[in-house]
């Protein structure tokens, strides 16, 4: 996706285990053993030092991408059941929404970037307790900032659509839906918290199970709660944030409840040092979530004019793109607790050809990606909804998309290997910097050659993005980070 939102060491390598339960089984030497679903290990935890390079990262990538597309499928049953029950309006209402909602993402992200990178480097240590330790500090940050963020984004919500100038009846659905989610920030918040604990010490199966519940929630609560089904209330697109929320506290309860039990988050009085080392490290991530957020809200205002059909195009197309994104979001969260432990243990090394390893396996994927989005790109925009006129816009948006996805899944894979390094700020600079390009481009784009003008904007800045961030990881800077 073109877009951001957003957002894991023993001395004995312990035997493979497919079990799914996480249970503690008995005590050794004072720690429970547990199966995870990936692994049984002393605490949960797992060495990502040793071994074959490729074998550790396809192990952790595989359940992280399958987490993230499970978030895939989260947003796109949204989206289609907002797209067609309720109308382009809606899914116009939704597009809008989701670019607020980045912003609120993001500031999340700068706990789960922060945590991933501190923690990952205290297990590489050995220092597991200590690791536990900081995700519980991460926790009480993620609480305070969620509800500072519902309560700001509750008194300054009908000005958030007023920036936008969108349609009155497209900001009169979107102040619902957004509105409803906001309520539901520290939750959300939370759950960032729980996936960035488990994936610093290398258990990416957990998250995965967590998440398939929570699509499962999701596919019934959404119909039930938007269409009135059941004997529940017809909530129309609120119903569709309400859904959202609930399942997201779900996991998130679900997920602090095995953390605590396996001792990888324990809960004392936060210490400012360990605060400041998660903010140092995970703000540059959330200032550049948070300037892409308000950056596309500009071009929100640019694709405006163009109508609700431009607008839902936009939002077609994005959903369709997360599909990609979000493996090498996956990718990335997994690449980025092999960087931060190969650093811990001090092989320099292995985390660089870990970086590239990464990119060498998603790029693969989106060539073929590339190849589908040109083919089919009609059928892809059919399945969010009727409208012959948003179907053709979404289709010439995927149409020029395309290029941008042999490029993105390398910005988002190295993106999060500099960030389990420790090494946020130089991508922030150069991310930022590109993607604030589109604004003056769009807007000469638009004024020559239209809608198409911007969608080119949107893909070949992309294209600059990726490269850059393969200039950055190849620079080798990011090695002297310490955290």
């Amino acid at each position: 996706m073109n877009g951001p939102p957003s957002q894991p060491a023993t001395s004995t390598r312990p035997p493979e285990h497919d079990s799914a339960a996480a249970l503690p089984l008995e005590p050794r030497d004072g720690n429970p053993l547990y199966v995870t679903g990936e692994y049984v290990a002393l605490g949960g935890r797992r060495s990502l030092v040793t071994g074959a390079l490729g074998a550790t990262i396809v192990r952790l990538a595989i359940p992280a991408v399958a987490s993230m597309l499970l978030m895939t499928i989260f947003t796109s049953v949204d989206a289609f059941w907002v797209g067609t029950k309720i109308g382009s309006s809606g899914l116009a209402a939704v597009t809008a929404s989701v670019f607020w909602i980045w912003l609120v993402i993001s500031i999340a992200e700068m706990v789960s970037v922060g945590l991933t990178a501190v923690a990952a480097r205290r297990h590489g240590e050995g220092r597991h307790r200590e690791a536990a330790r900081v995700a519980g500090e991460a926790l009480v940050l993620a609480l305070g900032l969620g509800i500072a963020v519902a309560v700001a984004g509750r008194l300054v919500l009908p000005m958030l659509f007023v920036v936008m100038r969108t349609p009155s009846d497209v900001t009169a659905l979107g102040v619902r839906y957004l509105g409803t989610f906001l309520l539901g920030a520290p939750l959300i918040f939370g759950f960032f918290v729980v996936d960035a604990a488990f994936r610093a010490a290398g258990d990416t199966r957990t998250p995965l199970l967590l998440l398939a519940s929570s699509v499962a929630a999701t596919m019934i609560l959404d119909p039930v709660l938007i269409l009135g089904l059941a004997g529940a209330p017809t909530l129309g697109i609120a119903g569709a944030a309400i859904a959202t929320i609930t399942t997201r506290a779900l996991v998130f309860v679900l997920g602090l409840g095995i953390l605590r039990r396996r001792g990888m988050l324990v809960l004392e009085k936060p210490r400012h040092a360990s605060l400041r080392s998660i903010v140092r490290v995970g703000l540059p991530t959330a200032t550049t979530g948070v300037v892409f957020a308000l950056i596309y809200v500009a071009i929100t205002r640019i694709a405006t004019p163009f109508g609700t059909p431009a607008l839902a195009a936009l939002g077609i197309g994005h959903r369709v793109e997360s599909w990609l994104f979000m493996v090498g979001v996956g990718v990335g969260a997994s690449v980025a607790a092999v960087v931060g432990q190969s650093l811990g243990a001090g092989d320099t090394a292995r985390a660089e050809r870990a970086g590239w390893v990464s990119v060498s396996y998603v790029s693969l994927l989106g060539i073929a990606v590339f190849v589908l989005q040109l083919i089919f790109a009609e059928q892809m925009a059919g399945i969010f909804t009727h409208d012959p006129l948003v179907i053709a816009e979404g289709a010439r948006y995927l149409r020029i998309a395309a290029w941008s996805q042999l490029f993105i899944t390398a910005e988002i894979v190295l993106e999060g290997a500099l960030g389990g390094a420790g090494a946020t700020f130089p991508p922030m600079i150069t991310s930022t910097a590109i993607t604030a390009t589109r604004i003056p481009l769009a807007i000469l784009a638009v004024s020559r050659w239209g809608t198409q003008g911007l969608w080119w904007t949107i893909s070949l800045t992309a294209v600059g993005r990726g490269i850059a961030m393969m200039a950055l990881w190849r620079s080798g800077g990011w090695k002297h980070r310490s955290v």
